[in-house]
């Protein structure tokens, strides 16, 4: 029983935090196709930051907020198409290597945190 309410709260406490790391605002349908659907995308959005914490080891708080200070922009120049990028910060490419389980992001994470011992 005790295990069941800490499960609710988990589920609720991710639905109170990714609401407001994502700035979702409330959206009210009337019928039961977009409940449906509205229901599915907020099921698959917690289903990708559970996934994404599990991986990554970080609240999806910290991964918006991350992810945040990365920026791209396009330029169209006539034909071609220039692409500026900030280097990703390094916690943000050691956590995207984990989600993409690539081991030299996972031993560059390694070797930092042995090196802050």
């Amino acid at each position: 029983m005790i295990g069941a309410y800490h499960r609710l709260f988990e589920i609720e406490k991710s639905f109170r935090m990714s609401k407001h790391d994502l700035q979702a605002r409330p959206i009210y349908h009337h019928l039961r196709d977009p409940i449906e659907a509205h229901l599915t995308i907020v099921f698959a959005a917690l289903a990708v930051s559970r996934w994404i914490e599990d991986r990554t080891g970080w609240s999806i708080k910290k991964s918006v907020r991350t992810a945040r200070r990365y920026r791209t922009i396009e330029i169209q120049a006539g034909s071609h198409i220039v692409i500026a990028a900030d280097p990703l910060p390094r916690d943000l490419h050691e956590a995207l290597g984990r989600i993409h389980n690539d081991p030299a992001a996972a031993n560059s994470a390694k070797s930092a945190a042995t090196i802050g011992q």
